[in-house]
């Protein structure tokens, strides 16, 4: 069976050696656990952030980015594809794990998700658990983890605390809008398997989404973010089995279509309060039962109002 955690370990590996060349930070607590900063206070780098991305994913996705246009503006776009799709997205990638200590708060995603069973309905449904002496972690948090962090870490997910391999960013850095662009597979997922599709039937997926720019304050880049998967993020997916709500499975179909995610976020108060409708990609093309059927649409004038750019 694939181990997640093993295939997402070789790339901190690498993360780590070269550490300086990624422009990242490499700390190693008392207890033995090792933190990579790649942006809270490290700079970054676009590779750290596909890397972050394919770790995330449980080392089982192809990463790039490139430069291309929103109308006629040119902007860099992540690209991500998978053959495991319900794995690497829905049991990896997902922030499917709270981790809050009393001097730390974030979102935790990646394979030691699959050790720490977060949560265990998705993994019963998945018939997926990784057995690996070693937790790979990736965090999204303003804050650097630290020993207590590691040590919840590493008891929920039953490995030695110096066998826990953190990897965090904010959302507010290069990384931190390379990672959350590069959830569009994830939220198509997602939204899918909401509405009811059986995720496991998805073969291959591949996905685009424009990386906004990093802002003054969180919650306008998080939201740009955002806005970029749900009005310009393009999702195909080759299944096994057509079905009719996947028609449903786009931003056009929503209650927030037409509104940014500034707008949503203010709104709702708090993101947990956010219908989980909202988090829908722009586009999604389906190849399945020897058919191709494309639902959505890509909004350029929208997501360049966003950007400030019209």
């Amino acid at each position: 069976m694939i181990s997640v955690n093993e295939r997402a370990y070789s790339i901190f590996e690498d993360l780590k050696e070269f550490a300086e060349d990624y422009c990242v930070e490499v700390h190693t607590l008392e207890n033995g656990a090792v933190v990579i900063d790649c942006g809270v206070k490290a700079k970054g780098s676009y590779d750290a952030g596909m890397m972050f991305v394919q770790m995330a994913m449980g080392g089982l996705a192809g990463v790039n980015v490139q430069m291309d246009k929103i109308g006629d503006f040119t902007i860099p776009f992540i690209y991500v594809h998978t053959d495991y799709p319900a794995l690497s997205c829905l049991g990896c990638q997902m922030a499917g794990w709270m981790i809050k200590t009393d001097d730390f708060s974030g979102f935790a995603s990646g394979p030691a998700r699959a050790l720490a069973l977060k949560p265990k309905k998705l993994f019963d449904y998945l018939d997926y658990e990784d057995d690996t002496e070693y937790a790979v972690v990736t965090l999204e948090s303003n804050k650097l983890p630290d020993e207590r962090v590691a040590e919840f870490i590493a008891k929920a997910c039953d490995v030695d605390v110096s066998e826990v391999y953190m990897v965090v960013t904010s959302s507010n850095s290069l990384v931190g809008t390379i990672q959350i662009a590069g959830r569009v597979v994830e939220v198509a997922l997602f939204r899918a398997r909401d509405l009811g599709y059986d995720v496991r039937l998805i073969s291959n997926a591949i996905g685009r989404c424009p990386i906004p720019p990093v802002l003054d304050e969180e919650l306008k880049t998080m939201s740009l973010a955002n806005d970029c998967i749900a009005y310009y993020g393009s999702v195909y997916i080759y299944a096994e089995r057509f079905d009719e709500i996947l028609e449903s499975a786009t931003f056009d179909k929503t209650a927030y279509y037409g509104k940014s995610f500034y707008e949503i976020f203010k709104s709702a108060g708090d993101l947990y309060n956010v219908d989980p409708s909202a988090f829908s990609p722009a586009q999604l093309v389906v190849n399945a039962g020897g058919v191709v059927k494309s639902f959505g649409r890509l909004d350029a004038g929208i997501l360049l109002k966003s950007f400030g750019l019209v």
